[in-house]
C-alpha cells in the first residue's frame, strides 16, 4: 500500500498544531500508519519538521500570491491575506515556534521571500499614507505572524469561534496600524 505523503503531513500538521510535543508513535497513529512506515519516510523529528516547515513555506507562497497583495489598498489586501492563510494558520503556529527553522546557516530562503513580501505590503501602506509610519515594516510583519499563531491557538483550543479568526486579527492589527487620521476617517 502507497503512503500519501501529503496525508501524513497534513496529519502530523494538524497533531504538532495542538501537540507540539507529540511523540513520532503519536504522529504516525494521527496518520493511520505504523511508526515504522512514518521513519521510512521521515529519518526523525527533525526531518517531519522540516518536511512540514516546506509545506508551510508553500502554503504561505500560495496565500500571497491568492491574496493579490499589489492590489487595492494595503489593508483590504492584509484582509485578503489573511483570510485566506486562515486554513493554514495552525500549521504557522507549530512553525512559528520551532526555533530550530530560524537559526543557523540552514534557514530556508523561502521565509525570508515571505517576510519581504509581506514587509512590502506594510512598506506600501505606508507610503500610500494609510498606515503609521512610526511601526516599522518589519514590526507589523512579525506581529501579523504572533497574531496568526495566537489565533490559530484559540482558535484550536475552543477559545475562539473559527469564523472571528479573520476579523478579531484584522481589526487588531489594523487597528494599531492605521495612521490615527485614517482611523477617524473610517469610523461611522
Amino acid at each position: 500500500m502507497a503512503v500519501d505523503r501529503d496525508h501524513v503531513l497534513r496529519s502530523a500538521a494538524a497533531l504538532l498544531t495542538r501537540k507540539s510535543t507529540a511523540t513520532m508513535d503519536e504522529v504516525a497513529k494521527a496518520a493511520g500508519i505504523s511508526r515504522a512506515t512514518l521513519h521510512r519516510h521521515f529519518a526523525g523529528r527533525d526531518a517531519l519538521v522540516r518536511a512540514l516547515e516546506a509545506l508551510g513555506i508553500e502554503e504561505c507562497e500560495t496565500a500571497l500570491d491568492t491574496a493579490r497583495l499589489d492590489e487595492g489598498p494595503a489593508s483590504d489586501a492584509v484582509r485578503r491575506l489573511v483570510r485566506v492563510i486562515e486554513p493554514s494558520a495552525g500549521l504557522l503556529a507549530f512553525l512559528y515556534t520551532e526555533n530550530q527553522l530560524f537559526e543557523g546557516e540552514e534557514q530556508n530562503q523561502g521565509w525570508t521571500r515571505i517576510d519581504d513580501r509581506i514587509a512590502a505590503l506594510f512598506r506600501r501602506g505606508q507610503a500610500d499614507g494609510e498606515f503609521r509610519i512610526d511601526l516599522t515594516p518589519a514590526w507589523l510583519t512579525e506581529a501579523l505572524y504572533g497574531l496568526l499563531a495566537s489565533g490559530a491557538w484559540a482558535v484550536s483550543e475552543g477559545r475562539v469561534a473559527r469564523n472571528d479568526f479573520t476579523h478579531m486579527i484584522v481589526e487588531l492589527l489594523l487597528g494599531g496600524a492605521l495612521r490615527q487620521d485614517t482611523a477617524r476617517r473610517e469610523e461611522p
